[in-house]
């Protein structure tokens, strides 16, 4: 078969300048296209020399519109009004595209599947397999392990320079452990506490967000039971994973019916 052709947003980027690397190394793909933003001093340049890989003679463009129409899909690791418009613009080219972006409003979420009817998203808190097996792991324990024996924490810690919180990957265990207890995710989770706040609820679900230095993601789920304690870890060292995780799903993708999927679906564990 062909290679796949990708297009990279947010190409200048440290996660972008990460998807170009992935994309010159694996199997099966080529890299198509390169897009920043229309004030991004990296317009002009070549996305491959830019990336530490050398000339690949793909320019760095402002206009997602041609680009997209000439590749096969798309790796989105950017914000979530960019994230937004990309997802449109795939819609009209019929392509894949696959969303790592985190801290959608629901309004975005909804507008992300509205394009969905058009274009095939794989969309996912996050891309590498360790982390999404974890979240099977997590689902079955908060299953497993009733709610009036053990409590549910996740904890987890990002560099400084990450905006949301809690993180996507945090969200995606949170609603592993909702789905394990058959509970509602919004109505049960605990995102802020501050001051006297009495006893901890029966069957929430707690999160706890630390930032700080350069830490790529770490993120712990503590079922934790009167005199024991199960923790359940994903520590990411490289964006390496989550880039060639996000590489592995566009292939997958190719080929698939217009929808809304995630990296459950593109392992076979959905």
């Amino acid at each position: 078969m062909q290679e796949m052709g990708l297009v990279v947003v947010g190409a200048g980027g440290r996660m972008g300048q990460t998807l170009i690397r992935a994309v010159h190394t694996m199997d099966g793909v080529r890299l198509a296209g390169a897009i920043e933003r229309p004030d991004s001093p990296h317009l002009g340049k070549d996305a491959g020399e830019l990336a530490g890989i050398g000339i690949v003679n793909v320019e760095i463009s402002d206009d997602p519109l041609p680009v997209f129409a000439k590749a096969d899909g798309v790796l989105d690791f950017t914000a979530p009004k960019a994230t937004v418009a990309f997802a449109g613009y795939a819609a009209q080219a019929r392509i894949v595209h696959v969303i790592g972006t985190t801290g959608f409003s629901d309004e975005e979420e909804r507008a992300i599947a509205v394009a969905a009817r058009h274009a095939t998203i794989i969309k996912s808190g996050n891309m590498s397999l360790g982390v999404n097996l974890l979240s099977i792991l997590v689902e079955q324990a908060a299953k497993a392990l009733e709610a009036d024996d053990f409590d549910i924490e996740i904890l987890e810690m990002h560099h400084r320079h990450k905006v949301d919180a809690p993180s996507g990957t945090a969200l995606l265990l949170g609603e592993a452990a909702a789905s394990g207890r058959g509970v509602d995710l919004s109505r049960e989770s605990v995102r802020v506490r501050d001051g006297h706040t009495g006893p901890r609820a029966e069957g929430s679900i707690g999160f706890a967000t630390l930032r700080g230095g350069s830490v790529v993601g770490e993120h712990s789920v503590i079922l934790a039971g009167t005199g024991e304690r199960i923790v359940l870890s994903h520590h990411a060292d490289d964006r390496a994973i989550f880039a060639r995780g996000g590489v592995k799903a566009a292939l997958w993708g190719r080929g698939q019916k217009p929808g809304l999927y995630s990296m459950r679906d593109v392992l076979g564990l959905a």
